[in-house]
């Protein structure tokens, strides 16, 4: 593994220029596969001081599934993993609370956008927190950066990138830009045209398929189904009055990302799913308003099967995190299940396999706990954030290194646990310094112990109130009523408890 040392130019150089002083800072090499260059190279900061990173985030009409987790979880571990590096992190991931599916979702409920879109975010956060996922330095939400957009769009109209529509929506001239296709490696010219759909309107989806290259529409004119969700928008080039409307879907990430991590960053992320047309539009629209390079490396994660097929409602494969605790699955476990494969294979996700996920963290307490016995340690000791996690260089001179290595070699999470199971299963390391490299990796892979036994104690010593409330929230889970069963649980942490699901029921826990 190599160390390097980075300067405020931003491109890596070696030891050799260590004598160089006090501007560098020691970081260990990570390498990670560029979507662009369809190569693996050496990920870093182009500044010399933070990575800055931009995730797609969640559209928030319904519960996130466990597709959408299987890419949020893996970029906790490239969150996690590029600070353990040293590359000081900045991470900014969206929420989109604007959109086709916002609008309609909305209207279905009888709330306002505003009020629907908070309602499923906050579902959104408690998921995380379940999955014990790390919260974003900056979270920004789409309608909140409706300025941003249109400053965008105007730059576009005025650059000839961009056309008002007979519809009177502002739409990105694609043949505008020759480079679009650059991302997903495909060409315009050899895809179906597709500037409107079947009934003959313009094509202001903000979705379309893989095999369509569509002038997306960039602002959306207000329309009556929009309801009351609509705003000032960019100024029509022949009257010069705002054109009332709304923003298109890939608008949002340009302007936030730029607003946050600047017109050129280092690291874009997200499902494979966003690599056509979502984050070539980003790319298109965001260089041709700014005449820079986007994203200078891009990282898309495989989707996941369930049940070895795509999943579906109808097939009955279909997975929120709340279905899977309600049928008495740790969260812990789906989390752990969800980067046992490397971010660039495809997992099945089963029933079976999460149960064995359960079993592996199980054996995973087991093994904490033989190597603290060798090390004359308790399992408090090891819990305590006294215990402090070894440096990435300290832990890689460990039995664990090769753990930790795998996750600095693009990210293999499955190769990561391989090499922490062998170490784990041979119990050949009982020191203080292989157990603080047991903890580096395991705060790099975002997995958590089971409790150890005495934090499990004094479930009895609830009090009655407590038990009470506990046991209407489980049947609150069992009847899928998620709300009432957000609110059972908020009043026993109110209370001082926190509660423990287990398959059969529910322990009590003093917090």
């Amino acid at each position: 593994m190599k160390k390097t040392i980075q300067g405020q130019a931003g491109a890596p150089v070696f030891d050799s220029l260590a004598k160089l002083g006090h501007r560098f800072r020691f970081i260990m090499e990570m390498r990670l596969y560029d979507t662009l260059t369809r190569e693996t190279v050496p990920l870093f900061a182009a500044d010399g001081k933070r990575l800055r990173m931009y995730a797609c985030g969640p559209t928030v009409y319904g519960p996130a599934h466990i597709g959408n987790f299987r890419t949020f979880s893996l970029l906790d571990v490239l969150r996690r993993t590029t600070e353990v590096a040293g590359l000081n992190p900045l991470y900014v991931r969206n929420i989109t609370d604007v959109d086709d599916k916002t609008i309609k979702g909305s209207a279905k409920d009888g709330s306002t956008l505003g009020e629907f879109t908070k309602k499923w975010t906050e579902k959104f956060h408690a998921d995380c927190a379940s999955l014990n996922l790390i919260v974003p330095d900056v979270e920004p939400r789409a309608t909140e950066h409706i300025p941003e957009q249109v400053a965008i769009v105007e730059k576009l109209l005025a650059n000839g990138n961009a056309y008002v529509g007979g519809d009177g929506s502002v739409y990105y001239r694609v043949a505008s830009f020759c480079e679009y296709g650059k991302l997903s490696h495909f060409h315009p010219e050899e895809l179906q045209t597709q500037d409107t759909n079947s009934a003959g309107k313009a094509n202001a989806a903000d979705e379309y398929e893989r095999d369509q290259v569509a002038d997306f529409a960039l602002w959306k004119a207000q329309k009556d189904e929009d309801g009351a969700v609509h705003w000032p928008g960019p100024r029509h080039p022949e009257t010069n009055l705002p054109i009332e409307g709304r923003p298109g879907w890939h608008l949002e990430c340009s302007a936030m990302s730029i607003k946050y991590l600047g017109e050129s960053f280092d690291l874009h992320a997200g499902g494979e799913d966003l690599c056509f047309p979502h984050h070539e539009n980003e790319i298109a629209q965001s260089e041709a308003a700014t005449g820079k390079p986007f994203s200078r490396h891009w990282m898309h994660c495989v989707h996941l099967l369930a049940e070895g097929k795509k999943m579906s409602k109808s097939l009955g494969n279909f997975y929120t995190l709340a279905d899977l605790v309600a049928q008495g699955y740790d969260a812990r476990a789906v989390k752990y299940l969800l980067i046992s494969s490397s971010y660039r294979s495809q997992l099945n996700f089963t029933l079976a396999n999460l149960k064995g996920a359960e079993s592996a963290l199980k054996k995973l307490d087991k093994g904490i706990e033989a190597l603290l016995a060798k090390a004359g340690l308790s399992r408090a000791d090891f819990d305590s954030p006294v215990f402090d996690r070894a440096s990435a260089d300290d832990a890689l001179k460990t039995s664990f290194g090769p753990a930790l290595e795998a996750l600095f070699d693009d990210m293999n999470t499955a190769a990561a646990l391989g090499a922490m199971w062998n170490v784990l299963r041979d119990e050949a390391s009982g020191n203080k310094a292989a157990l603080a490299a047991l903890k580096t990796v395991l705060y790099a892979l975002g997995i958590q112990p089971i409790p150890s036994k005495e934090d499990d104690a004094g479930a009895d010593e609830a009090p009655e109130e407590v038990k009470a409330l506990a046991q209407k929230r489980w049947e609150a889970k069992q009847a899928k009523d998620w709300a009432a069963a957000d609110t059972l649980r908020k009043q026993v942490t109110e209370l001082g408890w926190t509660i423990l699901d287990r398959k059969d029921g529910w322990d009590l826990k003093k917090a």
